[in-house]
């Protein structure tokens, strides 16, 4: 307070610059999504996953003009609850949006919680999925708590363990191709059952995929510790989508080409089928009894 007891605005530090915010939009889009929700996107769809992605693309883009519009007139920490308040002037309106994306922040959370203590975790070392994804919630808000630019600069070091991951899973597509293995016939190929059709496929796909890219609009809290916002964001949030959609479309191409459709459905860590349609060497979780004897071994 002011000696004329008037409030005063605290601002926050602006610790990120253009290259720290694409990586921090390029992380929070990539996530652990496409990990999981590959298999159930095929489930959906058929051979034709790359075609849901196409379309969350396309949504996503659109979306991301609206709030690059938004955020470079209110570059302020507070997002959709901002805009609705400036908007519509309805506290109890501004609260539900709020509401809901903290509903979808938790429902992300608990969705890479569960990946990440899946079965990919599960092949180097067995631990009970709940355990990792508390712990993993626990570091999480640890982190933050201790500050935006240590959980920046963390989530660069994830990001790139995440990127790394998918970029082997193109390369195993690119190889696949070369060497003449796969199956192009598959990547058009659309499951429509009698009781859904087509139209539901791709709607039910879709919204799986769109899944996927849900993240890149927390960035716009992060405006008030940006450096020149106005600037730099746009640049970022259309960078970040691009970049994320190209590497989630290349995954889904070399996931149908490689493996059927139905072999991801029914997998817990579909990307792991591809691995193993690329006869690559990976190595399987180790238990008390073997003592990693079988380590590594090829799938």
């Amino acid at each position: 307070m002011n000696h004329d007891n008037t409030p005063t605005q605290v601002s926050l530090k602006r610790a990120i610059g253009p290259k720290l915010l694409i990586l921090f939009i390029v992380g929070d889009i990539l996530g652990t999504g496409v990990y999981a929700l590959t298999g159930s996107v095929a489930g959906r769809i058929g051979g034709a996953l790359w075609i849901p992605f196409l379309v969350g693309f396309v949504i996503a883009a659109l979306t991301a003009m609206s709030y690059v519009e938004l955020v470079t007139k209110y570059p302020r920490a507070a997002g959709a609850a901002l805009y609705t308040q400036l908007a519509f002037r309805k506290p109890f309106l501004t609260f539900m949006v709020a509401f809901a994306v903290m509903c979808s922040g938790l429902t992300s959370a608990s969705a890479a919680a569960r990946a990440i203590g899946g079965r990919y975790l599960q092949e180097f070392v067995t631990i009970p999925t709940v355990v990792v994804g508390i712990i993993f919630i626990i570091a999480v808000a640890a982190l933050n708590y201790r500050g935006v630019s240590e959980s920046v600069k963390t989530n660069i070091v994830f990001t790139l363990i995440e990127l790394t991951g998918l970029l082997v899973i193109i390369l195993i597509g690119v190889y696949a191709v070369a060497t003449g293995a796969g199956e192009p016939s598959r990547l058009l190929e659309i499951r429509a059952d009698e009781s859904g059709g087509l139209l539901l496929a791709l709607l039910g796909s879709t919204a799986l995929a769109f899944f996927a890219f849900v993240g890149f609009e927390d960035s716009v809290n992060m405006a008030e510790e940006t450096k020149d916002p106005s600037r730099n964001f746009p640049r970022a949030i259309f960078m970040g989508v691009a970049i994320t959609s190209t590497v989630y479309i290349l995954v889904a191409l070399t996931s149908s080409l490689l493996v059927d459709y139905r072999v991801l459905q029914d997998s817990d860590g579909p990307l792991l089928e591809v691995v193993k349609a690329g006869g690559l060497a990976f190595p399987r979780s180790c238990s008390r009894r073997s003592r990693c004897s079988r380590w590594p071994t090829r799938l």
